[in-house]
């Protein structure tokens, strides 16, 4: 989707990097999240108190609620993998977000960021069954069975490597729309205020689109990290 006016871009103009920022728009506006969560990660982390306020209050509330939340879904065993899950969720959360802002760019309205994340997230599935099961992993696409293997195990593979596809196709679609509808209600009835109904319903669907992809995350961990039946 061609963006009419993007102010990183822009500003990109300005110091020669135009043809980077023309070509990749999603991948500067990526960075930029990347920044964002680093700055408010220092500054949430600048001073940690005993007794938690103001910033590190926010903060520790938040995260512990999405960390409990989280082990109920995984179990306990889960727990070492909740940093990457709180990650993508906040990290995908923010891209989201950042698209309701005039003048910038949602990365996951590009097909190429939420197929990223999706790899991303195939590759630590495995990763974690070969690291909790070692070869017994396998198991997880064979069936209760051995004599349902060669039925089972194409199957299996082929509905493991569709997550892949959910993932990004959901995100990316959902987004990719919301960002659409905004460009045309600002086309025309920007001056009538007409888009913003629009951005409030966007904050709460673009919280419920990086709710989800890190719900899935979840689930395909626990599932990992579960034994084969």
């Amino acid at each position: 989707m061609e963006h009419p006016l993007l102010l990183l871009t822009v500003l990109l103009e300005k110091i020669g990097l135009g043809n980077f920022a023309h070509a990749y728009p999603h991948v500067i506006y990526s960075w930029l999240v990347m920044l964002i969560l680093i700055v408010v990660a220092k500054l949430a982390t600048r001073t940690i108190k005993m007794v938690p306020t103001g910033g590190q209050n926010f903060f520790e509330a938040v995260l512990g609620g999405f960390e409990n939340f989280s082990i109920d879904v995984m179990g306990e065993h889960g727990r070492p993998y909740f940093p990457i899950v709180a990650t993508l969720f906040l990290y995908i959360l923010i891209m989201n977000w950042i698209g309701l802002v005039p003048g910038m760019l949602s990365p996951t309205s590009n097909v190429n960021t939420p197929l990223s994340m999706a790899l991303a997230v195939f590759v630590i599935t495995v990763f974690v069954g070969v690291k909790s099961h070692g070869l017994h992993y396998i198991k997880h696409f064979t069936g209760p069975f051995w004599w349902l293997a060669p039925l089972m195990l194409p199957i299996e593979i082929i509905g493991f490597l569709a997550r892949v596809i959910s993932l990004t196709l959901r995100l990316f679609g959902n987004v990719m729309g919301e960002d659409l509808v905004m460009i045309i209600l600002f086309f025309l009835a920007g001056s009538f205020l007409a888009p913003l109904p629009m951005m409030m319903l966007g904050l709460f669907t673009c919280f419920v689109q990086a709710f989800i992809f890190s719900l899935l995350t979840m689930l395909y961990l626990a599932g990992a990290l579960e034994e084969a039946h």
